[in-house]
């Protein structure tokens, strides 16, 4: 029976041989190109929502107060009516924000 000592460079081999494969796979046939599809008016939607200043989080629309008000005519009748929103509001980052004109003359100076 041959040593696990003699064996730990074919397993870290093939560790990183399936590792790097299951990365292409996964990667290359785009499967999740369309998970978010974009919003039709998304820039109408977008200006609604900045004038909130929402902090970041996750958020439901619409959302009951309660299990009890869950239950009511009106709660049902407004999930009913929609839309019907689940949101991710993250904090946006300096460096993922396309540069402006003015930040790029000033940044060459």
């Amino acid at each position: 029976m041959t040593a696990l000592t003699a064996l730990w460079l074919p397993i870290l081999l093939s560790a990183l041989f399936v590792f790097i494969v299951s990365s292409i796979i996964h990667m290359a046939p785009l499967w999740h190109k369309n998970d978010f599809p974009m919003l039709q008016k998304q820039d109408d939607v977008m200006n609604a929502l900045r004038p909130m200043t929402l902090p970041p989080g996750e958020y439901m629309l619409p959302r009951p107060e309660s299990m009890k008000e869950m239950r009511t005519p009106e709660f049902k009748e407004k999930f009913t009516r929609g839309p019907v929103l689940f949101s991710r509001r993250s904090a946006a980052s300096p460096a993922s924000r396309p540069s402006s004109p003015t930040a790029q003359r000033s940044g060459s100076r």
